[in-house]
């Protein structure tokens, strides 16, 4: 292995001399191109098969002008960069940082990949339109080969595949990658990386299957919808390599290093993203401050699930029959507990389209009775007892958290800051408002029958609406 290292680089080298990496980047040609698709190639293939690879090939590779792009799943290992040479080094997709690498960026640069940058907040906008260009150069650039599900996986499924192999609408040919072999010591997942290379190399070979599965050429609609065309490519593979596929990306495994940052199980990340984001139009970031304000409520139950007593403590409202049907509403598959994903559905379905600014104002006019522009703690108390449905009901430590500057009553910009931090409160007024309403049709008295009426229901009043209010997926 170093024996032939030691002759690929100063070949590397000679190939990219006074090449760009950014900007004016063209495509090899001439005599550069040969020696990166014929020499390196071999220096490649030597390489591989010192470390004790042998490679099966089955089916046949497109041309360029076929199907501009190679997508390749499952990816699984370091090891998958076999694939490549076998490919007959194409494009890739790569980080900035990795060209630093000694001795393997160099090796890299030969490759003229589309560079991703994590410092540049346009870098997925402009790594799309560098794919899509050479994806439509008409052959001038060799194929872009990109592992679309954009981390390593254990290989038992298919997560969801990025869009960015799909969004030029080009023919996309799918290439599967297999180990089958006795011992997996290939993973990533499954053991470090050191490991796992010392095991690779006390095997006396191991196999990796590459297949190279017919262009799968884009419909119309396909070409408008990346995200359907990338449904559509990753079924075929899912297909041929006999497992199933998941809604799960690499957001779920940031949001479970999240979720193991602030001392919940790293489960509790685990919420299907892809297919969250995109039912509830949720980004990356609002599900990450979704998880910092679950953590606050669940920091304190085991196993990362919030129960009706945590949900209570948290609102500093005791379980009442009004509280445990707001709880029903979140608790989505009755098992009694609310988990992350029950959670940001509740909030984002049922609080913050009930958080609106006229109905932050429409709460505030009913608390300030003597409409004198505060909320003093007896009025506070009294309008929350009946929302709530509990006569006796101590509210003097929700009081005096919503009144930030300590002065004894609450004023509407206090009450509104509390209220957009706080959205769960937003479906009990919602819900006290309309009641009000409905007795102001009805003609019937003020508050106080509605405290009475409230008192007197029980839990078994409530429950048969309970299930009729909750949301579908």
């Amino acid at each position: 292995m170093v024996l032939v290292l030691m002759v690929t680089w100063p070949v590397a080298a000679l190939i990219t001399f006074k090449r760009p990496l950014k900007r004016d980047v063209k495509p090899l040609t001439g005599w550069r191109r040969f020696m990166c698709r014929t020499v390196m190639g071999f220096l490649g293939r030597l390489y591989f098969f010192s470390m004790g690879f042998r490679v099966v090939v089955k089916g046949k590779q497109a041309s360029s002008a076929e199907a501009p792009i190679l997508a390749v799943a499952p990816h699984s290992s370091f090891f998958d960069a076999i694939v490549c040479i076998v490919a007959g080094l194409p494009s890739t997709v790569s980080r900035s940082e990795t060209l630093a690498t000694p001795i393997f960026g160099r090796f890299l640069r030969c490759l003229q990949p589309v560079l991703v940058s994590r410092k540049d907040p346009d870098s997925r906008k402009n790594t799309i339109l560098e794919i899509s260009n050479r994806a439509k150069s008409g052959g001038r650039w060799p194929q872009v080969l990109i592992f679309p599900e954009g981390t390593c996986t254990n290989r038992s499924c298919l997560i969801t595949f990025k869009q960015g192999a799909f969004v030029p609408g080009v023919p996309v040919q799918p290439v599967l990658l297999r180990y089958p072999n006795k011992w997996d010591n290939i993973t990533v997942a499954s053991s470090c990386r050191k490991a796992l290379l010392l095991r690779t190399l006390c095997q006396l070979y191991t196999t990796v299957e590459i297949e190279f599965l017919p262009p799968h050429i884009p419909t119309e609609e396909e070409k408008q919808n990346p995200n359907k065309f990338a449904q559509s490519v990753r079924t075929v593979m899912a297909k041929s390599l006999c497992v199933p596929v998941t809604d799960h990306t690499f957001e779920d495994c940031r949001l479970m290093i999240s979720a193991g940052e602030l001392t919940l199980p790293m489960e509790a990340g685990l919420v299907e993203f892809t297919k969250i984001s995109r039912k509830l139009d949720l980004k990356w970031d609002n599900v990450k401050k979704e998880l910092e304000n679950f953590a606050t409520i669940a920091c304190s139950c085991k196993g990362g699930r919030i129960r009706i007593e945590e949900f209570a403590n948290f609102l500093k409202l005791p379980i009442s029959p009004a509280l445990q049907e707001l709880f029903s509403l979140f608790d989505r598959d009755g098992d009694g507990t609310i988990d992350f994903r029950e959670y940001v559905i509740g909030v984002t379905v049922l609080c913050r389209p009930a958080n609106t600014e006229e109905v932050i104002q429409t709460a505030f006019k009913l608390f300030d009775i003597d409409e004198d522009n505060n909320i003093t703690l007896e009025e506070f108390a009294g309008i929350l007892r009946s929302a709530v449905g509990v006569c006796d009901l101590n509210v003097s430590k929700l009081f005096n958290e919503i009144d930030a500057d300590g002065s004894g009553h609450i004023t509407y910009d206090e009450f509104r800051s509390f209220a957009l931090s706080h959205p769960e409160y937003a479906k009990l007024f919602t819900t006290y408002i309309e009641l009000q309403r409905y007795q102001g049709l009805l003609g019937e008295g003020p508050d106080s029958d509605a405290i009475s009426h409230c008192c007197n229901d029980s839990p078994s009043d409530h429950q048969e609406d309970s299930n009729s209010d909750k949301k579908d997926d």
